[in-house]
């Protein structure tokens, strides 16, 4: 059973008619970046619950969500009518395995996201450990369409700050400047990707950390399979670390 702590919302934004981010103040046990905990509402006499992914660097006052309406959701419409200053529970104990600190040490670490499920590696760019571990972190987001790229400021100004920062924003339905067009897995195997980040292929000395759709992190985990890379497993270290995001 999960021990509920009482939240009150402190700042809503939306991004998109269907994406937004709440911050959020409640007295939880301290997280690592990349780890979730669950959000409840109470919703027709039930408590209705939901894991989502601290976006928020461990060491910020606040926790932050980035989420997604989905139409007739039993949580995600509910939370997405709350205003500053409603009731929110918050799961007192964070979890979750998908961390830096289960990545071992490499030259190259590659973020690879879908959508919502960049939540995750915002929280380790804003914890700012990675920056000491790598050589070079680049950040993939793939979505459907533009208006779906969401915290690009804060990216971009990350990219002026830590010079070994890339962030590649990743549109799969539409043609868009200063964008890559099409999907990871097609990208990584044609070698768009590596060529837009200055790469002739993928280094041997990488890290993948696949964080979004299940059907992205199957296609990508066996597509780099097959390119020579392994999954990361605590007995048996690889190169290879997932999340799936529902």
């Amino acid at each position: 059973m999960a021990n509920w702590v009482n939240g009150k919302v402190v700042e809503k934004l939306w991004w998109t008619p269907s994406l937004f981010s709440i911050k959020v103040a409640a007295d939880i046990d301290p997280f690592s970046a990349g780890q979730f905990t669950k959000l409840a509402l109470p919703v027709e006499d039930k408590k209705i619950s939901r894991a989502y992914s601290f976006v928020n660097a461990p060491q910020d006052p606040l926790l932050e969500f980035f989420l997604i309406e989905v139409p007739d959701g039993q949580l995600s419409s509910p939370l997405a009518s709350l205003d500053i200053g409603d009731d929110i529970l918050v799961a007192g104990k964070p979890s979750g395995f998908f961390t830096l600190d289960e990545v071992p040490d490499a030259s190259v670490l590659w973020m690879l996201s879908t959508g919502t499920a960049i939540g995750p590696f915002l929280s380790m760019i804003g914890e700012g450990k990675l920056w000491k571990r790598f050589d070079k972190v680049v950040l993939v987001n793939g979505v459907r369409h533009a208006q779906d790229l969401c915290y690009q400021e804060m990216l971009l100004d990350t990219e002026k700050i830590f010079k070994q920062f890339q962030y590649v924003p990743l549109v799969s339905r539409e043609q868009v400047d200063n964008t890559l067009c099409g999907r990871v897995t097609n990208l990584l195997e044609n070698g768009e990707l590596c060529q837009h980040c200055g790469f002739d292929k993928l280094p041997a000395d990488s890290q993948f950390m696949l964080c979004g759709n299940p059907q992205m992190v199957k296609d990508t985990s066996a597509l780099l399979q097959t390119m020579g890379f392994s999954r990361n497993r605590r007995a048996n270290p690889g190169h290879i670390t997932v999340e799936q995001y529902w």
